[in-house]
Order: structure tokens, then C-alpha cells, then sequence
């Protein structure tokens, strides 16, 4: 089972992705963000496999959330 995070501003972008995934059993989404903050504290608590993120979102973008998740967590994958 792939374990994914969904991390975007937008819940309606956010609900949408999520139901898209949720159509094959073998990946499972664990959480969603709607902040690079958001993200990367549910990144900690829950190690996902993969990181879906918005590169535009408030409090802190997903081209910095992403590098600071990077640093800590090399091995997730981050698209």
C-alpha cells in the first residue's frame, strides 16, 4: 500500500485529487494540508511514501515545505 499526503490550498482541488486517487486500492491517502506548515508537521507524525504539493500556498510555499521535508525525510517522495 502507498501511503499519500495531499498538500494544497484549495479544498475543492484537495477533495477533487483525493477522490481521483482513492480509485485504486493500492494507495491509500493518510492525510491532507492545506499549508507547507500543515504538511510538513503531518509529515512527522505520519512518514507518508509520497507527498502530492501545491508550489502556491499561504504561511509557506511548497517549493520550501518540500525542501525542509527533504532535508529531514530524503527517502519520501515529493511530486
Amino acid at each position: 500500500m502507498i501511503r499519500v499526503l495531499v498538500t494544497d490550498d484549495d479544498n475543492f482541488v484537495r477533495k477533487s485529487i483525493i477522490s481521483l486517487i482513492e480509485l485504486n486500492s493500492e494507495i491509500q491517502v493518510i492525510a491532507e494540508a492545506a499549508t507547507g506548515i500543515e504538511a510538513i508537521e503531518l509529515v512527522e507524525k505520519l512518514k507518508p511514501d509520497v507527498i502530492l504539493m501545491d508550489i502556491r500556498m499561504p504561511e509557506l510555499d511548497g517549493i520550501t515545505a518540500a525542501q525542509i521535508i527533504k532535508q529531514k525525510f530524503p527517502e519520501i517522495k515529493i511530486t
